[in-house]
């Protein structure tokens, strides 16, 4: 015999004219290796089948089942409930638009803020099917692909108190997307076009630094450091013609694997 868990969960449907925002109390007997997901589904098909909650992959990968788990963003797919207590509350993730219970629209959101930093390679190249792959040197290609981990669950964006205040705020996962950008020799942007995309309060001032999306991140994305090294290189931009050139270069590289001519 497992434990009796106690799940309070929100339930609100925005579409329901008669609907309206409350908490209602699931109980659930606890089995080996149970996940949240696992106890979602079980409460939905023997419970409430009204239940409202995103998922999709099951593994982590897709970040559909994001929601606040007693307090703290995370997957539910990744949460097993024998690392909680026994009461459990769940919540949907602030700072998106709410769909209906735990299930959010996280994708207007990304693709709204995709837009706004131009996320995608900017370059002058024809694309020709016939030429031969670029090679690139492993050690960068790694490090882009460490940057390119994030799977858009919004845990970071929802942990961000930055982000629960101000709505133009574009969050650490753009930031960490300007940096993947940033280390690509393939994008043509300079230091400048950067400056104009994220060096605002909108961007990279706009952090406080409490390091909750750091905190919460399920993939482990190093997203402080990556704010970190883009806050510095649009400062030392916003300095040229200031600073001597020599000392700008230095600050802008300093500590830093971004380094660009």
């Amino acid at each position: 015999m497992g434990r009796n868990l106690t799940f309070e969960i929100f339930r609100y449907n925005p579409l329901d004219p008669h609907s309206q925002p409350h908490m209602q109390t699931f109980n659930l007997e606890e089995h080996p290796s149970m996940t949240l997901f696992i106890a979602l589904n079980m409460i939905r098909e023997t419970q409430d089948a009204s239940l409202q909650f995103d998922f999709c992959c099951r593994a982590g990968i897709c970040g559909s089942c994001g929601m606040v788990i007693n307090g703290r963003p995370g997957l539910a797919c990744h949460t097993q409930t024998c690392d909680l207590p026994a009461r459990i509350s769940l919540h949907p993730l602030p700072v998106f638009k709410l769909l209906g219970d735990l299930s959010v629209d996280t994708g207007t959101w990304f693709r709204h803020v995709g837009k706004k930093i131009e996320s995608w390679i900017h370059t002058n190249k024809a694309f020709d099917p016939d030429a031969q792959e670029e090679r690139m040197d492993n050690e960068l290609a790694t490090q882009i692909f460490e940057l390119d981990r994030c799977i858009e669950c919004g845990c970071c964006v929802a942990a961000c108190g930055t982000a629960r205040m101000r709505e133009d705020f574009i969050g650490a996962t753009a930031i960490n997307r300007m940096a993947r950008f940033y280390i690509d020799p393939r994008d043509n942007r300079t230091p400048a076009d950067y400056y104009d995309l994220i060096g605002d309060d909108n961007g990279v001032f706009g952090c406080m630094g409490l390091l909750a999306c750091d905190n919460v991140c399920p993939k482990q994305l190093p997203l402080q450091d990556q704010l970190g090294i883009m806050r510095r290189m649009v400062s030392a931009e916003s300095v040229r013609g200031i600073l001597p050139e020599f000392l700008r270069k230095k600050l802008q590289g300093c500590g830093c694997d971004h380094t660009r001519a």
